[in-house]
């Protein structure tokens, strides 16, 4: 308890001694007055006469505001090809900035000559906005000094107009600038196509071959007449089965059955037949009923005996068969039974002789046909080659032309979108200048000035207490 009261008349006795060694003599007081009463005067008289001075000034303020999304689109054409137009947001881009851009544009010498234009004003170019941009935001706040209120809001809603005129100028040359290099690409590629088609035609009139279905209908035409060879040779071998087991049945050969059809096609030997069954027929009667001797019995047999040497004798000049078998088919044909055996026989080996001339027939058939294929074979392949080109053509013509306008569909790919977030303010008040700043500076200057003088005022004092005591 007696430390903190012994302590504290030190502090007060060190004080007392500052105050006492920095009193200055009586004539200190007047000079530092005389210094210190100047600056603060310069200091207030320059804000008195910046408030008097000073052209009153009016600022009027917008507000823009850039939608940050992207569009996308896509048209498929049945075959013919796809055309999609994509366009990506423009703040996806993490070096490029369209406000930065659009900020640019603003203080622009050719956007505020043009602004300048919209006013009746004699000055050839505006003043230059003030442009803000806002941070994580995509808003642009400009602003616009004038003489009054109306000016100010008249000059920046002028700005505004050349600004979104000037955009609207840059997305049109931008769209005259594509859809001439797209026109462009557009005639190379139709000449393409052309030419494409042009070689399509110059090898279909030179060939021939004007569609793959062609080439597809030969090979089907191929396939066909191999299945009518297997058919027709089938038949051949059903009806010389046929004809063999009738053969046997009746003991001829299937040569001797081709004689024997040839034999029933002609109709003198057929007549001879006919007359020689009918005289067969009453010699086997008479010779049942009468004797040997009969008179009768004798003319028949004398009949039968002429026409049987009438049939050899015709036989042996159509066919090359013997005698003994030229009386054996006569024989067989005035039987009923086996003259059924033998026409059943006859149309078997008429059938066959039918299969195996379309048989025949159809294997020529298939042998033209084969060697037009195989030598349509290389033609397929290069008429298959230049109908891909001319579809690949095709494809990229119509995907280009599709595209040609679906790149209208988007003008604010290059540049965005701009809306007007505040219209021009009608300012309340003068913006400059301020009395609240300018007496608050002129405050802030008479305290540094007023602590400079003390400094110099105390200045004894301190160096005593920062240099060490001897």
């Amino acid at each position: 308890m007696s430390e903190d009261t012994s302590t504290q008349p030190r502090r007060l006795q060190r004080f007392w001694y500052l105050v006492r060694d920095g009193l200055p003599s009586a004539g200190r007081y007047r000079r530092y007055a005389a210094s210190l009463l100047p600056c603060l005067i310069v200091i207030w008289g320059l804000v008195a006469l910046y408030l008097i001075l000073a052209p009153v000034s009016y600022k009027s303020s917008m507000t823009l505001i850039l939608p940050g999304s992207g569009a996308g689109g896509s048209i498929n054409l049945e075959s013919i090809g796809q055309a999609t137009s994509q366009t990506t947001s423009a703040f996806s881009s993490p070096s490029l900035s369209p406000t930065q851009n659009y900020k640019r544009l603003l203080g622009a010498d050719l956007i505020l000559r043009q602004g300048a234009t919209r006013l009746a004003e004699d000055a050839e170019i505006l003043p230059e906005p003030t442009v803000k941009l806002v941070d994580q935001t995509n808003l642009i706040m400009v602003s616009m000094p004038g003489a009054s209120p109306e000016q100010a809001q008249e000059r920046l809603e002028a700005l505004r107009l050349a600004f979104l005129s000037g955009l609207e100028r840059l997305r049109q040359d931008e769209a005259a600038k594509r859809e001439a290099a797209d026109l462009a690409r557009l005639d190379e590629l139709e000449q393409k196509l052309q030419q494409a088609q042009r070689r399509v035609l110059e090898f279909q009139g030179t060939t021939g071959l004007a569609t793959l279905d062609q080439f597809h209908q030969r090979l089907n035409v191929v396939d066909g007449l191999q299945g009518s060879e297997r058919e027709f040779r089938q038949a051949v071998r059903r009806s010389e089965a046929q004809a063999r087991r009738l053969g046997e049945m009746l003991d001829i050969s299937l040569d001797e059955a081709r004689s024997a059809q040839l034999l029933r096609a002609d109709p003198l030997f057929q007549s001879l037949l006919t007359r020689y069954a009918g005289v067969l027929a009453d010699w086997t009667q008479a010779r049942a009923t009468l004797g040997e001797q009969h008179l009768t019995l004798t003319e028949l047999s004398a009949q039968r005996r002429t026409l049987r040497q009438s049939l050899v004798q015709r036989g042996t000049d159509l066919t090359p068969l013997s005698p003994e078998t030229l009386l054996g088919f006569a024989d067989l044909s005035v039987s009923d039974g086996r003259e059924r055996l033998l026409d059943e026989l006859m149309r078997t080996a008429g059938s066959g002789a039918g299969a195996q001339a379309a048989l025949a027939e159809v294997r020529e058939q298939i042998a033209q046909q084969s060697d037009e294929a195989n030598a349509l074979v290389e033609k397929a392949a290069e008429l298959t080659d230049l109908l891909r080109e001319q579809r690949v053509a095709e494809a990229v013509f119509s995907s280009a032309l599709a595209r040609l306008d679906t790149n209208k569909a988007d003008p604010f790919a290059s540049y965005p979108l701009v809306q007007t977030f505040e219209f021009p303010s009608l300012p309340r008040g003068p913006s400059s200048p301020s009395t609240l700043l300018a007496v608050a500076g002129a405050v802030v200057a008479s305290i540094l000035v007023t602590m400079g003088f003390l400094l110099l005022w105390l200045r004894q004092p301190l160096i005593q207490l920062m240099l060490p005591k001897s």
